[in-house]
């Protein structure tokens, strides 16, 4: 079956997912910044409010380069402590190749975890290059968009990079409803919505009845 993560900022969006119909969160910060790593205290809120999986996200700057990469190895170490299992990370060096030692670094802390390869492979300077890297790094799940651009745009890539698995393809960056038909006939099962289920935009939560109407188009 699909599976569909939503991304969350708080315990209420966390809520609405999980009534909703959603498989998994992915918990961030600061969307203004696509997407920043959350504080423990807000983890341990959702972690108390749903009981699916929640993927941590651990970027602490815009743009694919980490701010402090000492500061983000502790806040890693914070939230698994918090008891966070689950996590989402990625970085690109100044050339746009995946940046291996930098990501290497940071998934020293995660022995044991689950994590995803977020959207910086979308940025990168090749697509099906930074795929075959990827791979080797340790993750069981790449969040793509198939160009830096979107879906819209990136949508014959995904149709390639889904035969590619593993590590699966969760699809995500500009996902629209009329995309959804084409990708589950191209075998794609992973989904990953933010706006999509916010009607109002995202200075309003998580509407449940947005994401049972996603569930329901994938079933």
């Amino acid at each position: 079956m699909p599976i569909l993560e939503v991304i969350a900022l708080d315990a209420q969006d966390a809520e609405a997912a999980q009534a909703g119909g959603a498989d998994r969160l992915e918990l961030v910060a600061d969307m203004a910044s696509d997407g920043l790593t959350p504080s423990v205290s807000t983890f341990k809120e959702v972690q108390q409010a749903v009981d699916i999986p929640i993927r941590v996200m651990l970027r602490d700057a815009k743009g694919f380069a980490p701010g402090d990469l000492k500061q983000l190895r502790r806040r890693a170490r914070d939230l698994r402590e918090a008891g966070a299992t689950e996590f989402v990370l990625g970085f690109l060096d100044a050339g746009g190749e995946i940046d291996e030692g930098v990501t290497l670094n940071l998934v020293a802390e995660l022995e044991g975890c689950a994590w995803t390869f977020h959207r910086a492979l979308d940025n990168s300077t090749d697509v099906f290059r930074s795929w075959e890297v990827i791979k080797t790094l340790g993750c069981d799940t790449v969040l793509a968009a198939g160009s830096a651009k979107g879906v819209e745009d990136g949508i014959e890539n995904l149709k390639k990079l889904v035969t590619q698995a593993p590590p699966a393809l969760l699809v995500g960056g500009g996902l629209q409803a009329r995309h959804v038909p084409e990708l589950l006939a191209a075998g794609v099962n992973g989904f990953h919505l933010g706006s999509a289920v916010r009607p109002s935009g995202w200075d309003s939560p998580v509407d449940s009845a947005s994401v049972r109407e996603w569930v329901n188009r994938l079933v």
